[in-house]
């Protein structure tokens, strides 16, 4: 019996995905669940797994191809005699590095079915062919240093910075798939809109005293670390809906006004940035903003967003403030017209009622389209944004 693997609908508007990587060769076991391989669109990659255990029995599809949606990739064999010789495979590779001492061969451990595998299959672990299996080296043309001329874990490291040399001799890497969109899209940006920034200083003072007066209640009882963020969307938000300019788009000649706020948060990921979008955030309360902020971030950690969670915002943050950064001019997210960066909470000192304080404050950002709005709009948002978080902040009873 046999399972056909095929490029799954991940999100409404995708009609093709690019084969990123496999992660099982053909005759490779599967485990249903199991990561088979990750696809990438022109605005995610996700990881597919395996619909059923079994034997790869063909993969269809070479990565770096772009296929349809629906299209067959990949082929999984159930069979009785599948399910036998995956069982075999697994034995045999791990008794292959792991033989107990008086053992005379490798049928003793795998079954008198079993056979055992030819050249340096028979010479490395799991782990060394999973090693070698993410950095693309074939074991076969590999001279173990181990016991019996085992490959070690070692021989196979060694040859992966023998393969980096050349490239940190010459000084340059391609560029990833996922760097090669971010740069599209901010090209595009950068090509299109009349960007300039402001800023604003913000403290956070009362937005401090609200974060640990309930920090570890959150944590207790919802399960994840309440940061600043929620309470600068929660101001963000309701400074759209008291200016709408800023919650449009451009179409051509014309600003399309949204009557809903769908916020975009941007989340750091090892190869990039990603932003997900908080759907109807107008509507959500300061918890409910870090809950549905929190989730997206970990489904964009684990690659589990589908490009739905990437369409529709209306308006974004950004925040380098976790990384240290006191400011920055971030690039509109088209075709939004505006995007809003948090700064570092820091304490420094400040003047209140000609007296020296020292308070937690960050720098706010603003990076807008002149197209759609002029400086002073722009500026009384932050103002808004600022008089939220310094005189109106939430109290937070989770």
């Amino acid at each position: 019996m046999r399972v056909s693997v095929i490029v799954p609908q991940i999100g409404q508007s995708i009609a093709e995905a690019t084969i990123v990587k496999w992660f099982k060769k053909q005759g490779d076991p599967v485990s249903k669940g199991e990561t088979l391989l990750e696809i990438g669109t022109d605005k995610i990659n996700t990881e597919i797994p395996a619909p059923e255990s079994g034997i790869v029995e063909r993969l269809l599809v070479s990565e770096g191809e772009t296929v349809p949606v629906g299209n067959e990739i990949a082929v999984i064999s159930l069979s009785e005699e599948s399910g036998e010789r995956a069982e075999a495979v697994e034995k045999v590779s791990w008794s292959a590095g792991f033989q107990p001492a008086g053992s005379s061969s490798l049928t003793n451990l795998a079954g008198k079915d079993a056979r055992a595998p030819a050249g340096n299959e028979a010479r490395h672990s799991p782990f060394v062919r999973k090693l070698a299996q993410e950095h693309h080296i074939d074991l076969s043309a590999v001279s173990g240093t181990g016991e019996g001329g085992r490959i070690t874990k070692e021989d196979v490291l060694k040859l992966v910075e023998q393969k980096k040399e050349p490239l940190k001799a010459r000084g340059r890497v391609p560029m990833s798939r996922v760097r090669k969109l971010i740069a599209e899209h901010m090209v595009h940006s950068k090509r299109t809109a009349a960007d300039l920034t402001t800023f604003f200083e913000v403290d956070m003072n009362q937005v401090s005293w609200e974060r640990e007066k309930s920090k570890e209640l959150v944590l207790s009882r919802h399960g994840f670390k309440l940061t600043y963020l929620p309470f600068v969307m929660y101001a963000t938000v309701k400074a759209l809906k008291s200016f709408p300019i800023l919650n449009s788009s451009i179409e051509g000649e014309d600003i399309l006004y949204h009557a809903d706020v769908h916020l975009g948060i941007a989340v750091a990921m090892d190869d990039g940035l990603i932003v997900p979008v908080i759907r109807n955030a107008d509507q959500k309360d300061v918890l409910e903003l870090a809950r549905t902020a929190h989730e997206l971030s970990e489904r964009a950690r684990s690659k589990r967003l589908t490009p739905d969670d990437l369409q529709g915002g209306t308006f974004s943050i950004t925040n380098p403030g976790v990384f240290g950064a006191l400011m920055g001019t971030p690039i509109i997210h088209q075709p939004q017209v505006a995007i809003l960066s948090l700064g570092a909470i820091v304490k420094r000192a400040v003047v209140i009622d000609d007296a020296i304080a020292i308070r937690p404050t960050a720098y706010l950002s603003l990076t807008y389209d002149h197209r759609a709005l002029d400086g002073a709009e722009a500026d009384r948002f932050l103002a808004h944004i600022k008089h939220t978080l310094e005189k109106e902040c939430p109290s937070l009873h989770p």
